[in-house]
């Protein structure tokens, strides 16, 4: 089923509003593919005027910054410790931008969002946190 992205039929009270139009094709939204801890698999999209949009549908790898000597160390995924995107995501080990993951160098926040761009960026936390 297609997700539709355009504004809704309702007022914020309630009321019906007509539209002048209906709807359009580019306001079609795609269903969502969750990245979850595997081996490495990418699915590649054609986005709008002809860009590129990459979605990690697995992956194992982790590009991690430590904030202390601002270096960035790849880094192996373990497991989804914690993800305020939904309470459920950690069970299945889904992971979001936002999300806390257990590396092979710490736990480390995820900061970018694996489901657009591809990979997996994250900022290590700091050990009294």
């Amino acid at each position: 089923m297609a997700l539709w992205q355009g504004s809704s039929r309702r007022s914020k009270t309630g009321r019906r509003i007509r539209y002048h139009r209906g709807k359009r094709k580019f306001e079609i939204g795609r269903e969502e593919l969750h990245t979850i801890i595997g081996p490495i698999s990418v699915k590649r999209l054609r986005a709008r005027s002809g860009n590129l949009k990459i979605r990690a549908k697995s992956t194992n790898i982790a590009y991690v910054t430590d904030p202390k000597t601002n270096k960035t160390t790849k880094a192996e995924i373990i497991s989804v410790v914690d993800n305020p995107a939904n309470i459920h995501y950690v069970r299945r080990n889904i992971i979001t931008k936002g999300a806390i993951i257990e590396t092979s160098l710490g736990k480390a926040r995820v900061t970018s969002r694996p489901g657009q761009v591809g990979i997996v960026n994250a900022v290590l936390l700091s050990e009294e946190s």
